[in-house]
């Protein structure tokens, strides 16, 4: 017997006016570290028992789509492009489904971040060849009917009312049905899909929805989101960073973004600040970036006496774009000299100001080699670095 197929369409064609534009529209701004919309689309493609999401979005969005869905699996995750309103925009979806048809489909509003397998679970167990289904939550407020001078005219009671939420699912050659009569019929004013489909005769079953599976709406919405994400399950990372350079001619040596004077220089294809570059690899393992060589090569001119602190700065840059926060930074010079104690203050200031973080998160060290090897025998620095940095966690599932 064939497995039943259940495909989704998640809906992020719209332009979240309520929400406002800074940043651009609600479904790419970042909540945890991601676009919105890629939470929603995670939710879907992590879920074994989903074959296919088709994305909808706006014709001027491709760009940002794209980044919000690097990475993703390609072979389960396509996008067409909508409509001018949300019942366009679902029609295109299916439609982009009916080459190979599902025997159900789910569809989901791309500005709700917090669909969990539980609920997806709930959506298909409930679905049957002659019935969707309808995430929705009971009413809980009191319910008042207000009159056009502002006055209460009534109160409603709210037995038996339910707020909606997605998915809803559905057969799918029946909802696809459902909405192409609609669409030749001229009738715009559906809201959501189960609507369309009790429109077409087709029942539709409430399932228990979920409290957090809210629609981001307003900028309220939003930084509620992110701290929802932020306290869930931190991501706490460390990485670590060794470097070397030998000494050559010269009256000065880069250390922790200060110039201390010396009788001979760190040789290097930059300043040969070991310390920072020490840093800078400990940050970017972090975020499986690689190492300075991967992003400043020194085979490229323009690097040739680069100031370090540019390389820290860079690294800096990728983890904040990931969301992460840097909690700690310990830095280990070996050398036998020149002393770093003198510069300690100085040291930690230029790495406070290239992190972006105070002095308690900052730890310059230093020891000596104790006369043994390479450094012991003065013929150059090392430096290790370990940086701790806090990423979104995940909502669990």
């Amino acid at each position: 017997m064939a497995e039943t197929r259940f495909d989704a369409v998640v809906v992020a064609a719209g332009r979240g006016e309520r929400a406002g534009q800074q940043g651009g529209p609600k479904q790419y701004r970042m909540i945890g570290g991601k676009p919105v919309l890629r939470h929603a689309l995670e939710s879907y493609l992590r879920h074994p028992k989903i074959r296919r999401v088709i994305a909808v979005i706006h014709a001027d969005d491709r760009a940002l789509f794209e980044v919000a869905s690097a990475g993703l699996d390609a072979g389960r995750l396509a996008f067409v492009t909508g409509a001018s309103d949300r019942q366009g925009s679902v029609l295109k979806g299916l439609d982009a489904l009916s080459g190979e048809p599902p025997d159900f489909v789910l569809i989901h509003d791309g500005g709700r971040p917090f669909c969990d397998a539980a609920l997806i679970d709930r959506a298909r167990e409930a679905l049957g060849p002659d019935n969707g289904v309808l995430a929705a939550v009971p009413v809980s407020d009191t319910l008042k009917k207000g009159d056009p001078s502002a006055l209460v005219a009534g109160t409603l009671p709210r037995d038996g009312l339910f707020a909606a939420q997605t998915p809803q699912g559905f057969p799918f050659s029946a909802i696809l049905e459902a909405h192409r009569k609609a669409e030749t019929s001229g009738l715009r004013h559906f809201t959501d899909d189960a609507a369309i489909a009790e429109w077409a005769g087709l029942p539709v079953r409430l399932i228990a929805g979920s409290p957090d599976n809210f629609k981001i709406t307003w900028p309220r919405d939003i930084a509620m989101a992110d701290r929802i994400l932020a306290a869930a399950f931190p991501d706490v990372r460390t990485g670590n960073g060794y470097d070397v350079h030998t000494f050559g001619p010269g009256d000065h040596v880069w250390l922790c973004g200060v110039k201390i004077p010396h009788e001979k220089t760190l040789s290097g294809h930059s300043d040969a600040d070991v310390g920072l570059h020490a840093l800078t690899d400990a940050l970017l393992a972090t975020i499986g970036a690689g190492d300075i060589g991967t992003h400043f090569p020194p085979s490229d001119p323009q690097w040739k006496g680069a100031p370090s602190h540019i390389f820290v700065e860079h690294a800096v840059r990728l983890v904040k774009e990931k969301g992460g926060r840097i909690a700690n930074a310990d830095i280990t010079l070996i050398a036998e000299a020149p002393k770093v104690g003198p510069h300690r203050v100085a040291m930690t200031a230029a790495l406070c100001a290239m992190l972006g973080v105070g002095p308690e998160r900052v730890s310059v060290k230093a020891t000596t080699n104790e006369k043994m090897g390479f450094v012991g025998r003065r013929e150059g620095i090392a430096a290790i670095a370990t940086a701790t940095v806090i990423y979104p966690g995940e909502v669990p599932e």
